[in-house]
This record gives structure tokens, sequence and C-alpha cells, in this order.
């Protein structure tokens, strides 16, 4: 890896950068509290790949593009993937004389000259970057089923399973095998969520990707009584508890990555379903523009969190990004001028200087009792996992009146149904009017690919099934006054995009997520309603009046700009 020093010298010596640029770059890397050679990569100040070539000119070797490339099996196995993860090289060619390796560190004879007595070949070494080649040491990783059955072949399932005993069971080798590869499939494939279900005569194992579920594989159902055994273990569950529920935690840690799972296991008629929630302790977290928010919503959200008080309410359904958005707003408040206290169930991220409590219902810590003593901590800023009953929202409304910052999320399909859900909670409307800042509604859709991203143009056919679904006219006005389209009328040609399918998607056509979102800003007017009780039509006109964006507009505005297709907004919003 490179140091800032090597950096600067690469930078200077080929005449890139002045040292007065240099130095105002440090400093603006500095104010972001991000690594300088981070900033300069983020900023597309200049490609990890071209550093890496001027590296590699100054080391005198030649340097290896290793994006899009599928090296051969028998090539990539030449080195064996413990020696390639730990000294970060790889094969990715060879003749019959000569060996080709991708190394980070051409400096590493020792493992070069031992790689030339194994293979009876000279070694060619080539640099290449820490990107590229994390994405090649993937390629290591076999189908998820060949492995489960590589290990299954070895020792019958039948054998297995007959070993008696549950704790026994649990510590056989390829129990603990099948389940750690699972595991670490459900890494390696980003998934959210794993599920384990067994039917009458197989297992099935499912993983959610962005968002949707895909089948990984299936097991025989011998296994099953191992498999359930070893995640209780790993979760310090009841291993003789078959009939109830159970719940429970454990962490996975290695150099690459450092993931909790949340554990749910249920009794099913055909045994026992585990479902796991993998949550990634290492991961950044984003800031509200990787989020998705367009320019005009996120005005308002960041004038919104100046407020020394009031409440900052985040609706939707389960898994639709909500305590991402909390725990991003909670990121840009915390500093050490403010005692920031969260209520969670569960803490799905560790944060730095922030007092983040677990509810535990079976002791009698519930939202409200948390909410109530942390009144008592001098807390600026409190963040509610969530808003479930009436207590927690009465003490939430009278913690924002009294000069506290609330943050916290309801389960409502939109923004305008939080303040009927609010009152439904007998919380008076002049409160809910007096209190309330901003409230916003938010879905994740899948971000198309953007190694096979493609345009179209929307057919007849498709303009009519949209018309007949939507206020499509409405849309196309918004999408002209956003400046996303030059006219709102149809005759012009309208362009989309979408993703055929490749390799890096999984032949999906998507990679990763991004949220849609609509924000309600209680103005003067919207107060005013409020405290009258108005319906929720007019509360929406209200909001439209304002120039609140919906959901479904917002999403069209990012489909039209490229970031996900139109079938995946009406996917997450006509639910």
């Amino acid at each position: 890896m490179l140091t800032e020093k090597q950096i600067e010298q690469l930078l200077l010596e080929n005449q890139i950068f002045t040292e007065e640029e240099i130095k105002k770059s440090q400093a603006n890397a500095l104010a972001q509290n991000k690594p300088w050679k981070e900033y300069l990569h983020k900023e597309k100040t200049i490609s990890e790949e071209t550093l890496f070539d001027l590296y590699a000119k100054s080391l005198k070797v030649p340097f290896i593009n290793l994006e899009n490339v599928t090296i051969r099996k028998d090539i990539l196995n030449l080195i064996p993937e413990t020696i390639a993860e730990t000294h970060k090289i790889l094969a990715f060619d060879q003749t019959e004389k000569e060996i080709k390796i991708a190394a980070l560190d051409p400096g590493d004879l020792e493992i070069f000259d031992f790689i030339e007595k194994k293979t009876g070949k000279v070694v060619k070494t080539y640099l290449t970057t820490p990107t590229m080649l994390q994405e090649v040491l993937k390629q290591y990783h076999k189908g998820l089923k060949a492995t489960v059955d590589e290990i299954t072949q070895k020792e019958e399932a039948g054998e297995i399973a007959e070993k008696g005993v549950l704790k026994k069971l649990a510590r056989d080798l390829p129990v603990i095998r099948i389940v750690d590869t699972i595991l670490e499939y459900a890494i390696f494939e980003d998934a959210s969520d794993i599920h384990i279900e067994p039917t009458e005569k197989e297992v099935v194992v499912r993983y959610r990707i962005d968002g949707v579920l895909r089948d990984a594989m299936t097991l025989p159902k011998q296994i099953l009584s191992g498999v359930v055994a070893r995640v209780k273990i790993l979760s310090n569950l009841k291993l003789d508890e078959h009939r109830l529920p159970q719940d429970g935690r454990f962490k996975i840690k290695s150099k690459e990555y450092d993931v909790s799972f949340r554990v749910s296991i249920i009794p099913v008629f055909d045994g026992e379903k585990i479902v796991l929630r993998l949550l990634d302790e290492s991961a950044q977290i984003l800031t509200l523009e990787q989020l998705g928010f367009l320019p005009k919503p996120l005005k308002i959200i960041k004038n919104a969190i100046k407020r020394p008080h009031g409440m900052i309410l985040v609706t939707g359904p389960t898994g639709s990004g909500k305590t991402t958005t909390l725990y991003t707003i909670m990121n840009m408040l915390n500093s050490p001028k403010v005692n920031i206290s969260t209520v969670e169930d569960p803490i799905e991220y560790r944060m730095l200087r922030i007092n983040q409590t677990q509810v535990n219902p079976k002791i009698g810590l519930t939202f409200a009792q948390g909410l109530r003593a942390l009144l008592r901590q001098d807390p600026n800023i409190i963040m509610v996992g969530e808003i479930r009953d009436n207590e927690t929202a009465e003490i939430g409304v009278h913690s924002a009146m009294t000069g506290h910052l609330v943050l916290s999320t309801l389960h409502t399909n939109d923004a305008v149904g939080a303040i009927p859900r609010l009152t439904e909670m007998n919380i008076p409307p002049f409160l809910i009017a007096s209190t309330t800042n901003i409230i916003m509604a938010q879905r994740l859709v899948r971000k198309i690919c953007i190694h096979c991203i493609e345009s179209y143009e929307l057919s007849k056919d498709s303009i009519k099934k949209l018309e007949e679904q939507l206020d499509f006219k409405n849309i196309l006005e918004v999408l002209e006054r956003e400046n996303a389209i030059e006219s709102a009328k149809i005759t012009t040609p309208l362009l989309f995009y979408r993703g055929h399918g490749c390799k890096e998607c999984n032949h999906e056509g998507y990679k990763g997520r991004i949220g849609i979102y609509e924000i309600l800003e209680v103005s003067k007017d919207m107060a005013e309603l409020i405290i009258n009780q108005a319906n929720p039509e007019k509360l929406e006109e209200q909001a439209k009046k304002q120039g609140m964006l919906t959901m479904n507009q917002d999403g069209f505005i990012k489909a039209k700009n490229g970031i996900t297709t139109i079938e995946e907004v009406l996917r997450v919003t006509m639910e």
C-alpha cells in the first residue's frame, strides 16, 4: 500500500500537483475528516489506477489492469488462496516457461522465489491496484452449492445427523464447515438476510440481496438439526428448546470484515426456521447525498436538524432504511458540544461518543421506560428506535417541546400518514403541529448496475400502462420542473435506463440500493391544518403546494437520471 509520503512524491515528481495544490487538498481532506488518499480518489482528483501506474513506472515494473479480467481456474489455483490472500498476489497468466503474477508489493522476493521453486517457472511480476486485486481474489470462491456438496460428499449427511447428542452434533466438523460456508458466502454476496427454511424433504437456503430474496441452495433434510444446533451455540441460545421462538446475536471478525448476525429461530411445521440479519459493523456511515437525497429535500433536512428542538420523524415499512437515515443524521450532529442518547431495539450499529441503550422488555426496559430514564441524563439529542405506543409517543412529543431534538421512526406508508397515526396515539393535534419539524417517508430501490447500463425509449404501450397506474402527466410536469426533461409533452421521445445483466450483477441488471423519499415540512400553513384536524387529502394537497416531491416523483427523477428503473420505483411504491 502506498503511504501518503510516497503519493506526495509521485505527484510532485510527475508534475501532476504543485506543493501548494497538495497542501490545499490535504487541508480539504482534514476538514472532511477523511484520509488524504481517500479524498483524492473520491474527488476524482486522481484515480487509484493512475496513481499505481505512476508507482509502477517509478519501480520500473509493468502495471496490469485487472478490471473485468476472468482468470482461468487452473492458472488462479497455481497459487493457493491462503498465500494469495496473505501476500496480496495472484497468478493471472502463464506460458511454458513463465508465470505472470500481479502483486501489491513487487519487492516481496521471498514469496516469488517460493513460487518459482514450486512451479518450476520464472516469475514475471506486475503491479496492480488494491481494489483490482481484491476483486479478482473473489474468483477463488466456488459456487456455494459446489462448496457445500463437496463437504457433504466427504462425510455423508446421514452419518452427520446420526451422531445423536445436539452439542456433539453442533461441533461436528462438516456441520461447522457448512454453517461457516453459508455465512461466508452471504458476506461475499452482500446479502442483508439469510433464510434457512425446512420443507418436508429438504432445507432451502435463501439470501436477501438488494432487498429481493434469491434461492442460494438446498441442503439434505438430515443436516437441519446440526445446522440449527450450530447456530444456537454461536448465538448462545438454548439447544433443547424447539417449541418456542428464540432470538440471539453473534459476531464474525476478520481482516476483511466485521459482521454482526442477529438471529431469529422460530418453530415451523417441518422443524425450526432460522433467519439471520447481517449488520456490517465495519461499514462507514454514508452522507445524506450518498443515501440519495436530491438538492431541495437535502436543504430542508439540513435546516431541520440545525433547529435546537422539535421532532424529526422517518416513516416506512421494515427494511426501508429508516434507521440508516437516522444514524446518518446523528453522525452529522455528533460533536463534543452535544450529548446524544438513543433507545434502540436492537442496536444496529455502534457509534462513537453516542450513548446507545438496548431495549429489554423482559426486565421492564421498554422504549417508554428507556426514554424516561434518558431525560434524566441531560441529553441534547434523543433518538428513539421506534414510536410503538401511546406512552412513548407522549414522552417523545413532550421531550421535543421541552428543548430536545427528538429523532424517531413510525410505521406508516407515507409522510402525511404519520399525522393521523400520532393522533390515534392520543397526541393532541396542537402538540403535533408545534413539535414536529419534518416527516420523511422512504423506500429503497435497486440501483442499475453501472457495468451493463443501457438506455431505451419508452414505447407508446408502456406510456399507456403508466397512465393507467398513476398520474403520469403530473410526473412529466415534475420532471420538467426539476430539469430532468426538456418538455412535459409526450410527443418528444422519452429516454430511460435499465441494466441488461452481466457477471458483475449476477445477470440481475441491478447492484446496490438507494433511497427514494418524500419530505413533509411542517410550515405555518401545514401546522394550522393539523390543528384544525384536516383530513389526509388536504394535508397532502398543502404539502404538494409547498413543493413536496412524492416518493413516486422522486423515484421517477432518479429513473430519468439513470440511477434506477421505472419498474423498481413502481415495485416499491405501488405495493
